[in-house]
């Protein structure tokens, strides 16, 4: 199993008032090349749940396995190359950089790569713009691309490491509906190519529907959700 979550709560203490239990042991595991979804209303604790799955947060109790390995138990470090490794984020909000471009947003993280990866960025972030559709879009700044454009250079960027787990965080969000169809469209071939695991967050029924696995958050319970109700 590549991901394994087991257990996990998130709690958060609150001056003069109860603690605010966000999640409520949540179970999921997801294998290579899998396609899950977890649907929810806003404030639902997705977000959170993404970033405890994507190493960014700790949960409070429970435990996250990656590759069969304790994080909980990795020193930090450790942690930190592995989540660069293997993990890619996908956001609603593009986060490039405003003054550079797509080429150069696409190579950020192969700053923190070595060997190849390092002196060959420019070249491998071409090729993976080349990908997702831009290569003739390579030198322009985010302010001369389209949000479905945008988006495409964010895939870009989170794929550019070969990343064993993508993690999409309301990918669609920003985006009308033929264009978010589209980027969905590009993010399920470019994951199943690769053999990786992808998980959605999202809001949206129709981009859950795409998954093989859909699952709802409400009150902080993680529970699965049958195909047809998705629908």
């Amino acid at each position: 199993m590549l991901l394994e979550a087991r257990g996990i709560t998130r709690t958060v203490d609150i001056v003069d008032a109860e603690p605010l239990r966000i999640l409520r042991g949540v179970d999921l595991a997801v294998d290579a090349g899998e396609h899950v979804s977890i649907m929810g209303r806003s404030g639902s604790g997705k977000s959170t749940l993404l970033n405890i799955l994507g190493m960014l947060d700790a949960p409070t109790d429970g435990e996250l396995l990656f590759d069969g390995a304790p994080v909980a138990r990795m020193r930090r470090g450790a942690r930190d190359r592995m989540r660069g490794r293997n993990v890619g984020f996908v956001f609603q909000q593009f986060n490039l950089l405003a003054r550079r471009t797509a080429r150069e947003n696409v190579a950020m993280p192969l700053l923190y790569a070595s060997g190849p990866g390092f002196w060959h960025r420019a070249a491998l972030a071409g090729s993976m713009l080349e990908r997702v559709g831009l290569g003739e879009r390579v030198d322009q700044l985010p302010e001369r691309l389209s949000g479905g454009e945008q988006q495409r250079v964010a895939i870009a960027r989170a794929l550019i490491r070969e990343p064993r787990l993508i993690l999409a965080d309301e990918p669609t969000g920003a985006l009308d509906v033929e264009t978010g169809g589209a980027v969905m469209d590009l993010l399920d071939d470019i994951a199943h190519r690769a053999g990786a695991a992808l998980v959605t967050i999202t809001h949206d029924p129709h981009v859950a529907a795409r998954a093989g696995r859909a699952y709802r958050l409400d009150g902080g319970v993680l529970a699965e959700v049958a195909p047809e109700i998705v629908r």
